[in-house]
């Protein structure tokens, strides 16, 4: 999740004389720099009020920070930390699940959003842990692991890609229902494997796209989301960002789910129509129930990514475009929120299936399993 945003003004160092200020003018805004973590990399976790980076040729990236805003981030350090590595082991086990009730080729597209959000929160557990240390940024090994693991680009990719699957499940799920019998021609196993496939690379090329374009390391200090060309590079960036990623998103989603719903609630109404009892009236149960199910995902999903999503886009869509500065103390608490749905998002879709549950109701110690549940397949 990219949530490194900067802006750059001109400041005296204390040690030096009146004539040897610098400017690193880098987006072409004036604005005071926020504070170095003592890990060695720019964050927006920094306070940009009470913290600033004195830059001149002398300056080989020191900081200075008040115990207060060093614990607080210590803290949120700890917090995310522990969401990236829940969020792996609760996706380790989705995936072990899906293996194993032989579901990772049915459902190729569910499978590969969990295996995208493993990736994505291995990385961002990695990441935060590897900025509770004083790395040596010299040379150019430290500017790759700047790029690939401070900057949070490993972290990053896969979470964009996920996006990316999601609206590709949408999509699937969309045209299996609406257009059943267009998909029962048309729509091929290789289509569904290059929709997955896309998701990868289109994630990792977007991150890489980003990242190295506005990341480097200056005096030790990783700076990411940093370099623009200009304030209107920038300014487009994020409209493009909060349109393609948010709002499209969730368009797509109420689209597709809304149809759906009309669909089933139509194919339930012929069947009752020409059904009185016995196999036809199972069928038109088994129809309310698959109805149910779409209607229980759709709210489930649709809102969690309003929600936890929305604050912390909406939130660096106006730092982008200069509308509002980062403020610490409103930005912690949408970007911790916005973490949650990396780790969440993918158990929704897996726990919908019946072969996976019973796989994770054996998995629990003492658990008695008489009668298993009633299948209930995801369209």
């Amino acid at each position: 999740m990219h949530v490194q945003e900067f802006l750059v003004s001109e400041k005296q160092h204390p040690d030096s004389g009146s004539h040897s200020t610098s400017r690193l003018a880098y987006t072409g805004v004036a604005c005071e720099l926020t504070s170095a973590m003592t890990t060695g990399q720019v964050s927006a976790f920094d306070d940009p009020t009470t913290n600033v980076i004195e830059v001149d040729h002398q300056t080989t990236g020191s900081s200075v920070q008040s115990s207060r805003s060093r614990g607080f981030v210590f803290y949120l350090q700890c917090a995310v930390i522990v969401i990236g590595f829940v969020g792996t082991i609760l996706n380790g086990l989705i995936l072990y699940a899906l293996v194993a009730s032989k579901q990772q080729k049915k459902q190729v597209l569910i499978f590969n959003q969990n295996l995208l959000d493993f990736v994505g929160c291995f990385f961002l557990g990695i990441t935060y842990l590897a900025r509770l240390y004083d790395i040596d940024l010299t040379g150019r090994d430290g500017y790759w692991l700047c790029l690939a693991l401070l900057s949070e680009g490993l972290a990053w990719a896969p979470f964009m890609s996920s996006m990316i699957n999601l609206l590709a499940i949408t999509i699937e799920r969309y045209l299996k229902v609406v257009h059943a019998a267009w998909a029962k021609q048309k729509l091929r196993k290789w289509m569904i494997f290059s929709a997955a496939v896309f998701a990868w690379f289109a994630g990792i090329a977007f991150a890489a796209a980003v990242k190295i374009s506005t990341t480097d390391v200056l005096g030790g200090v990783c700076y990411t989301h940093f370099f623009w060309k200009n304030q209107a590079a920038r300014m487009a960036y994020g409209i493009w960002y909060f349109l393609s990623f948010y709002v499209i998103i969730i368009l797509i989603s109420f689209f597709c789910y809304g149809h759906i719903l009309i669909a089933l609630r139509c194919r339930a109404r012929v069947m009752a129509a020409h059904s009185v009892s016995g196999p036809s009236s199972t069928a038109q149960n088994q129809f309310k129930k698959i109805k149910t199910n779409v209607i229980k995902t759709m709210i489930l999903v649709s809102a969690l990514f309003a929600i936890t999503m929305g604050p912390v886009t909406i939130y660096i869509f106006l730092v982008n475009i200069h509308v509002h500065t980062l403020q610490p103390a409103s930005f912690y608490p949408v970007l911790f929120i916005g973490y949650l749905y990396i780790c969440s998002n993918p158990f929704i879709y897996a726990t919908n299936f019946d072969p996976v549950k019973r796989v994770l109701l054996h998995l629990i110690p003492c658990k008695k399993t008489t009668q298993p549940p009633e299948t209930i397949q995801m369209v």
